[in-house]
């Protein structure tokens, strides 16, 4: 199965995960909508949505760059509506944008608490639900959300509380419409890595360029979401999936490829949170 014609919406799109899934997909010949904030040049983050919708005309695609800010109702409305005046549908929506803090319940301001639930969870739920009417008319239609497997083990709460819940959140979202869609044939399903990936937020909260040294790219997480956004949809849907484990049901068995430094042994890539 091919992504040809096919018409994404992505949240976060202007780097990291997103922007490698937008061109993995387009790749194919995908239409790619990149729904995100950054539309000037960030001092700090590489990439804008302009950027963005560069990289995934020369993959093959065609773009879309809309600023949205998924916390906003209208934006989002706003955003799904022109994607699909543009394209004709929406056949594939990635959650993907995302927000971390990885401090302790004291040292948690309400600010940073607001901005994960908002992101994390609203933002998932309301983009969701606004493309849904669209995502029913599509062919093989997939909800894929960049969240966690959901692990009880205390160890994942204690030390990041508010980040755990926010995005524990966005997996049960995709476990309850998974259920209460069932009958439409709509797929939800969320992908999680099993190292960590080599995007600003490892350089911004988890440990910097030393951590980026024994982590994944990006590519790993877009190859493993193009073998689920091929599934039939109507079969494959309310499952927690891991990266490598998709890509080893996929074949792949060698995965040296997708690391930062290529030489690096297996056994010394940094695990993700929540495995």
């Amino acid at each position: 199965m091919s992504l040809k014609g096919k018409t994404l919406f992505i949240t976060g799109a202007s780097r990291g995960i997103g922007l490698a899934i937008a061109e993995k997909a387009a790749s194919d010949g995908a239409n790619i909508i990149i729904a995100a904030k950054t539309a000037e040049a960030h001092p700090k983050l590489e990439g804008t949505i302009y950027t963005a919708a560069k990289a995934v005309e020369v993959a093959g695609g065609q773009a879309l760059p809309l600023v949205v800010d998924v916390r906003d109702e209208a934006q989002v409305m706003a955003a799904v509506a022109e994607g699909v005046k543009a394209f004709g549908g929406i056949d594939i929506l990635i959650n993907n944008a995302s927000a971390i803090s990885l401090t302790n319940t004291e040292s948690t301001t309400m600010k940073r608490f607001d901005l994960m639930n908002q992101i994390n969870y609203r933002g998932t739920f309301l983009v969701t639900q606004q493309c849904l009417p669209h995502l029913k008319k599509s062919a093989n239609p997939h909800v894929l959300t960049l969240s966690p497997p959901l692990n009880m083990d205390p160890n994942w709460f204690k030390g990041h509380v508010a980040y755990t819940i926010s995005k524990y959140n966005m997996s049960l979202a995709m476990m309850g419409m998974a259920a209460e869609f069932s009958d439409v044939g709509i797929a939800f399903n969320c992908l999680w890595p099993k190292t960590t990936i080599a995007t600003a937020a490892i350089a911004g909260q988890m440990g910097g360029d030393e951590l980026a040294k024994v982590s994944r790219l990006p590519t790993i997480m877009a190859d493993a979401a193009y073998h689920i956004f091929t599934q039939p949809a109507n079969t494959f849907s309310g499952q927690f999936l891991i990266d490598e484990d998709v890509l080893r049901t996929a074949g792949v068995n060698e995965f040296s490829g997708y690391q930062v430094d290529p030489a690096l042994a297996a056994d010394r890539l940094f695990p993700d949170l929540f495995l």
